[in-house]
């Protein structure tokens, strides 16, 4: 299997094999699907779940186990896929066999579209925090007719994590985007907003279990072709 990473509007794709990720946590559903038997993944409190698909909600500590074959998407919340995984995702690490066959194509057609079931006035309030220069929080509560109290509320209800951690997930996928056009990892941390190259270097495994390090050859190799990878990477 080739190795292959796209980023797409609402979501991320990564194909090839995997190492054990040590725990981390993602501001993202992740669907892990396993190209031959099974994936495994460890969930907070130690326990194995193995499956052909499983899937992890937003903020969830888990361990990726090694596999050889794995294809793994990263859904982010606001999106219309997101709702199709909210049904069948709780809290923590769930079987979802019924996500065995999804393709790269069925999450990029629902990324790109808003979801149907989150409050319009948190949907307007993410969109706010995408800004290059995103007001404070509570400016962006009143512009949506919340107080921040109550939109902090709604987004632990609905989205299962504070809006501080969608924003740094937001700005990881700045980030990533700008060392696949091909910029330094010093200039794509200053794109995403981040200190400096080892503050993007920490939230990128925190919050993916991977390092600039183990993904840089397949994001420089992708952005000769937007959203796909269709280069041999290196050995990860």
């Amino acid at each position: 299997m080739t190795p292959r990473l796209g980023i797409g509007e609402g979501y991320a794709f990564y194909q090839g094999p995997t190492r054990d990720s040590g725990v981390h946590r993602h501001a993202a559903f992740q669907i892990a699907v396993a190209v031959d038997g099974e994936v495994s993944i460890v969930d907070a409190a130690g326990t194995e779940h193995r499956g052909a698909a499983l899937a992890v909600a937003p903020m969830a500590p888990h361990r990726m186990l090694a596999a050889v074959h794995l294809r793994a998407f990263f859904v982010e919340p606001h999106c219309a896929f997101a709702d199709r995984v909210r049904d069948h995702c709780a809290a923590g690490v769930v079987a979802v066999p019924q996500l065995r066959g999804i393709s790269e194509d069925d999450v990029r057609h629902g990324g790109g579209r808003p979801s149907d079931t989150l409050d319009p006035r948190l949907m307007a309030a993410m969109r706010a925090l995408m800004e290059d220069r995103p007001d404070p929080m509570p400016e962006i509560a009143a512009r949506v007719g919340l107080s921040t109290q109550r939109l902090r509320a709604l987004a632990r209800a609905e989205l299962g994590m504070p809006l501080q951690r969608w924003r740094i997930w937001h700005r990881l996928r700045r980030a990533t985007e700008a060392v696949r056009e091909g910029r330094s990892l010093a200039e794509a941390a200053e794109a995403g907003g981040f200190a400096d190259q080892a503050h993007f270097t920490r939230r990128l495994r925190e919050m993916m279990g991977l390092t600039p390090a183990e993904v840089l050859p397949l994001l420089r190799r992708s952005g000769t072709a937007p959203g796909i990878d269709r280069d041999r990477a290196g050995d990860r």
